[in-house]
């Protein structure tokens, strides 16, 4: 059955329809504040293929459209109405949940005893057991610290809760109230997307129904692919990098080649770091995966926004993910903090395409999502609250002829602030300063965003924050055509007080009533040459506070009289200077450039060599081995990755190849 334009139009648009009003009803009933205001959750309709057909725009999580469901049906059989599988396990789902915290359930819709499509929904709980509050964290070395594992089972059965299910789930969650209110909440969106797919049915026929969610994936697919075309053919390689590895201080190389032809692309991350010891894996077992595609669904969704949201967006994309790398690991490696890799390989395809479409890309985004934590001491009944105090992340890049956004990032950080009206009646907590942070964007003809500075005050003792998914204090948000990189991140406990100590990455830290928590984000590389800004630009940008005087005059090359640009003294000052005087004219940072340098060499070859030789779970310690060794003579460095330019970088490689050659002749 083929059907006409206009119906497929219709149909189209009442699937739409149906899973924002899903979304909504969701957001609406849900009992945690990470999915009642920073929307944390997601609905869809999967076809029988377990592959969504409708997606909603706007509402829940914009990055999981291309989830493949199939793994999580097959496991249960017999479905009968009024049943509802759950799941939280990354790899029995088959990477359709993404980390344990993400609960997921699926229902099947029947018509006249068929199944015709399944209803799909999560949450990110507040807490689902493991080794620290809110299931997460940057220290867990295996899967099982993560808390509960819930392989695909019923937890309804004939619209009867399974009560054993349920127990169990809330036996293993610090937060019993609130997970069980936001997985009712899910069973309602659940509910109206039954209702809605019986109203379409009913007024269209099943047979239209079913026609409608081929029909309009294969249309989706025919739009996005004509937007891949306007990519020239060719194969396009760049590299991205996470600060460490979170067991040393060994960063993880992300790498992307990507091949373009006639519209069908292929990303091949083959020359990407093995798996992780630490929670930066992304569960995507080699397939396609939407942590591994967003950046060009983003590119394709932003130049023809009447693309439908669906599986067909991706259609024409293919991924060569070999097993044991950290974009496609083994059981059990760790997951939750995936968020963090997903948007490296964004920006590592954004830089790839930037190749391609020199005038279109933009720089580096910040890329940071930080779900900042607090967790409250127990209450005398065993009970303990944990809340997101705020998902902060950094500013977009800058890109031609447009300055980057101020405090956000078009990555995957799509979460709504918390009103802090509601934070502060919810948690132990005062903010003090919630706003812009000043010079953090990287300068350029087109600055990049601002990053974000939170600032609050602990009000009772023994309260511990955790900060997930932190990153970018070695390796800044690149620039680009002589942008100039966003600034690091920073985190400071007790800024400006007695006993104020920066502590970089965080993973649990307790606190006392009184103290102080400041967590100050990067900002977007630059586009294009600074002194080549309009002073128009630049005195809004002091005006504003997003660029101080001194970064005005000192990287802007402009003369200031009383806070205000002299622009004749402003153009001479700028005609002196030599051309290529200011600094970090490649449009990657000093670091980013000697690590780069190292691993595109003979030494990124002999590490080539030594991840085909060794087995895959024993990867990563053998790199923290021959770095440790080949830096500091220890297999526990206590070096940092941004001290590699002040190094003699020929020494470092020689010493670099001598262990992994050393390490394989031991293994022979």
């Amino acid at each position: 059955m083929t059907l006409d334009p206009v119906t497929l139009e219709i149909l189209g648009t009442r699937f739409s329809s149906t899973v924002e009003e899903m979304g909504l009803s969701l957001q609406r009933t849900a009992r945690t504040l990470y999915v009642k205001e920073a929307a944390d959750f997601g609905t869809a309709l999967a076809g029988l293929d377990g592959r969504f057909f409708a997606y909603p725009n706007g509402v829940g999580v914009c990055s999981f459209i291309d989830l493949d469901c199939r793994r999580i049906i097959e496991a249960v059989p017999d479905l009968q109405p009024g049943d509802v599988i759950v799941s939280n396990h990354p790899y029995e789902s088959g990477g359709a949940v993404t980390h344990t915290p993400d609960l997921t359930l699926i229902e099947p819709y029947f018509h006249d005893g068929r199944i015709v499509a399944y209803g799909w929904t999560f949450v990110h709980s507040s807490d689902i057991g493991g080794r620290v509050p809110s299931s997460i964290s940057p220290s867990s070395t295996e899967l099982i610290h993560e808390g509960l594992l819930l392989p695909p089972i019923r937890l309804v059965s004939q619209y009867q809760t399974v009560p054993e299910i349920l127990s169990v789930i809330l036996a293993n969650t610090r937060t019993p109230e609130d997970v069980e209110g936001d997985i009712n909440a899910m069973r309602a969106a659940l509910s109206i997307g039954r209702r809605r797919v019986a109203e379409i049915i009913e007024k269209f026929g099943v047979d239209s129904f079913l026609a409608g969610q081929r029909e309009i994936i294969a249309y989706s697919r025919s739009k996005a692919r004509a937007v891949f075309r306007k990519i020239p053919d060719g194969t396009y390689s760049f590299a991205d990098y996470l600060d460490d590895d979170g067991v040393s201080r060994v960063p993880i190389r992300l790498h992307i080649a990507m091949t373009v032809r006639d519209g069908e692309i292929e990303l091949d991350f083959s020359a990407t770091d093995p798996q992780s010891d630490s929670p930066y894996n992304i569960a995507a077992e080699g397939r396609r995966h939407p942590w591994l595609t967003l950046r060009l669904a983003a590119f394709a969704y932003t130049l023809d926004p009447t693309i439908p949201l669906n599986t067909g967006l991706f259609d024409s994309i293919t991924i060569k993910a070999p097993s044991g790398t950290i974009v496609s690991p083994q059981y059990p490696a760790p997951v939750g903090i995936r968020h963090v890799t997903a948007q490296r390989v964004y920006e590592t395809l954004n830089g790839a395409m930037s190749q391609a479409l020199p005038e279109v890309m933009p720089a580096c985004n910040g890329g940071v999502l930080i779900p900042v934590v607090l967790a409250e001491p127990q209450a005398a009944d065993g009970s303990r609250n944990v809340v997101i105090v705020e998902p902060v992340v950094g500013g977009m890049g800058g890109r031609l002829g447009a300055d980057g956004v101020d405090g956000r990032d078009c990555s995957i950080a799509n979460l709504a602030n918390n009103p802090l009206e509601s934070l502060e009646a919810s948690a132990a907590v005062r903010v003090i300063r919630y706003g812009l942070r000043a010079d953090s964007g990287g300068p350029g003809q087109w600055r990049g965003g601002v990053g974000l500075e939170l600032e609050f005050e602990v009000l009772k003792d023994g309260c511990s924050i955790l900060g997930r998914g932190m990153d970018r204090f070695c390796f800044a948000p690149w620039g680009r055509h002589g942008g100039h990189p966003g600034a690091l991140a920073e985190t400071i406990v007790n800024r400006g007080r007695a006993g104020e100590r920066h502590i970089g990455k965080i993973d649990v830290v307790p606190l006392s009533k009184g103290d102080i928590m400041t967590i100050r984000t990067p900002g977007g590389g630059g586009y294009g040459d600074p002194r080549a800004r309009c002073y128009d630009l630049i005195e809004r940008d002091i005006d504003k506070g997003l660029v101080s005087q001194e970064q005005a005059a000192s990287v802007y090359a402009v003369v200031l009289d009383s806070g205000q640009i002299d622009r004749a003294a402003s153009e001479a000052l700028r005609k002196s200077l030599p051309c290529g005087d200011e600094p970090n004219r490649d449009d990657r940072d000093p670091v980013r450039s000697a690590w780069d340098s190292l691993l595109e060499g003979e030494a990124g070859d002999a590490l080539t060599r030594l991840w085909q030789a060794v087995a895959i779970p024993q990867r990563s310690t053998a790199k923290r081995q021959v770095f440790g060794a080949a830096l500091n003579g220890a297999s526990t460095p206590n070096w940092s990755a941004s001290d590699l330019p002040t190094l003699e970088m020929q020494a470092v490689e020689r010493a670099l190849v001598a262990e992994v050659e050393k390490l394989l002749g031991a293994r022979r």
